[in-house]
């Protein structure tokens, strides 16, 4: 798909309104940062003084816990139906099922309701990383939602659940409707957020990557995360700024309020800004509006062009219900574990517990507040690099030296800390670690699980969507598990869960280098031909 000169400023200025989703996505979930010190202290520590409240709290965490694996495990059953059919996926689910339950009740349910260091660092660690959740369930739910309601109306859900989220995560006592504690009511509102973001996770780089043309769609795919890490800095900016208003005391009561009612701004934006972009011709083309999808292709590739375009996408989309694995397993098992290695190198731990890690290191609130800041630039100059190389160097040069950037970044961290050397020497390596994802997993991940899905099975990148949250939610959840551990930090003095995540960046390097093929300039529909290619023939590293 080639596009002139006027047609490229309108796919342009079509990516920038798209990205807003991005930029969302990461003010959403960077804005946690800011205030984990804050919600510790406002929702955490006052349990330790009153023992009725805490079983309450502990009780309704127990419920809230319970019904998100409900939700969650419900959804990720239904992947498994459309992966094997009804009988063979209705087994599998069953035995997952099972395993799940028994563990569930005897290292869950069946635990006291008393308030150990390890029971409030857990409810601390899921009030921190609760959107995930949420973001499970959007990105579980996206390929549904952008099949059924199409790519641009799914955009304007995940904008008004993240605006919902943003009022709601602000006053969670005044919008408390459900009578729970202010902790779960507030959890409730950042599951909200969360699927939100789930949904705009999946469904912005697939709207990008659906209205772009082949030369330029890793570029235009990648503004996409650019957008993501510049909406993380505007919010370290914001934190930076609302936290300067007032001491410790008031942040911990009051500011940590506004951090999160700051969102309003950005979502308003993006849902006004909605109304004036045209659904994806490809989802046109699946609802049988092919005048429709002609009219938005003059406008993508010009007219001259629009209906050999329109032919193509109607060429790939004739199994336009075919089976999840009419391509084999292997496309399937590679999005899932390029999602989950981009959570498993421990990204999110940097990005949400910055300011805590700085505190680790030494630093005041401010001082933690302003290096996360530093770390955030880090993070948007190095996407730039990306964005300007994803379509010369291709994409698994990149993500090849970016895990092993990370790999050393992180094994090198976790020795300071563990020698106690946590002076500039570890901030150097917390920044060339940000600067090594950023470079890579951070923003070519999105372009390859944009790339690599056939037109006819693009739901499927929902599997890969889901499996990301749910790594990031196994990472963020862990982390001060771990790293508030007693017996842990006597060992390792904070080193032990950064060595973990060195581990998985090496782990992540030879997996793209032996599994994972390239995509660079390849349009969707060569793609497609590729994995009928592969499903037929194994070597696959190429």
């Amino acid at each position: 798909m080639k596009s002139n000169k006027g047609s490229a400023t309108y796919i342009f200025a079509l990516t920038l309104v798209a990205t807003l989703g991005g930029l969302l996505f990461g003010y959403d979930t960077a804005v946690i940062s800011g205030a984990t010190g804050a919600l510790k202290s406002f929702f955490i520590t006052p349990l330790y003084s009153d023992p009725a409240l805490a079983a309450q709290v502990i009780l309704e965490y127990k419920f809230i816990v319970s019904l998100c694996l409900v939700i969650v495990a419900v959804l990720l059953g239904s992947f498994l139906v459309k992966l094997y059919g009804s009988k063979k996926g209705g087994i599998y689910m069953a035995v997952l099922a099972i395993v799940a339950i028994l563990i569930w009740y005897f290292r869950f349910w069946a635990q006291p309701n008393e308030l150990t260091e390890g029971m409030a660092n857990a409810i601390n660690g899921f009030t921190i990383s609760s959107a995930l959740v949420g973001c499970i369930i959007g990105g579980s739910l996206g390929g549904y939602i952008s099949q059924t309601l199409g790519r641009r109306n799914g955009m304007m859900l995940a904008a008004f659940l993240f605006t919902l989220s943003a009022i709601g995560s602000a006053i969670p006592d005044k919008m408390n409707f459900l009578g729970f504690e202010l902790v779960s009511s507030f959890i409730f509102y950042r599951v909200v957020g969360g699927i939100g973001v789930g949904l705009a996770s999946m469904i912005v780089p697939m709207y990008i990557a659906e209205i772009a043309p082949a030369g330029i769609r890793g570029k235009l795919v990648s503004w996409n995360q650019f957008a993501i890490i510049f909406g993380m800095l505007v919010v370290y900016f914001v934190n930076y700024a609302i936290a300067s208003q007032g001491n410790d005391t008031w942040l911990d009561t009051i500011g940590w309020r506004w951090m999160f009612a700051s969102e309003t701004i950005p979502a308003g934006l993006f849902f006004f800004l909605l109304f004036i972009v045209p659904e994806s011709p490809r989802y046109l083309v699946m609802a049988d509006k092919d005048d429709k999808a002609e009219k938005v292709l003059n406008r993508l590739v010009g007219v001259s062009q629009s209906k050999s375009v329109l032919q193509d996408i109607k060429k790939t989309l004739v199994e336009r219900k075919a089976p999840w694995l009419s391509f084999g397993g292997l496309v399937i098992i590679i999005g899932v574990f390029i999602s989950i290695f981009q959570q498993f190198v421990g990204i999110n731990v940097v990005l949400y517990y910055a300011p805590e890690i700085f505190r680790n290191m030494g630093s005041g609130t401010d001082t933690s507040l302003l290096q996360t800041i530093i770390v955030g630039a880090v993070n948007l100059t190095f996407t730039v690099v990306a964005i300007l190389t994803v379509d010369k160097l291709g994409r698994k040069p990149l993500m090849i030296i970016g895990a092993v950037g990370m790999a050393f970044s992180m094994l090198a961290l976790g020795l300071m800390f563990y020698i106690g050397n946590v002076g500039i020497a570890a901030l150097i390596f917390m920044l060339l670690y940000t600067a090594s994802f950023a470079v890579s997993w951070g923003p070519v991940a999105w372009v390859m699980l944009a790339e690599i899905f056939p037109n006819s099975i693009r739901g499927a990148m929902s599997i890969a969507v889901a499996a990301q949250w749910v790594a990031n939610l196994i990472v963020s959840w862990t982390f001060p598990i771990m790293n508030d551990s007693t017996a842990l930090t006597n060992a390792f003095h904070h080193g032990f869960a950064y060595w973990i995540y060195g581990i998985m960046g090496i782990l992540a390097a030879v997996f793209m280098w032996k599994v994972v093929p390239e995509t660079k300039g390849r349009t969707l529909e060569e793609m497609e031909g590729l994995w009928g290619r592969k499903h037929h023939s194994q070597p696959i590293g190429e």
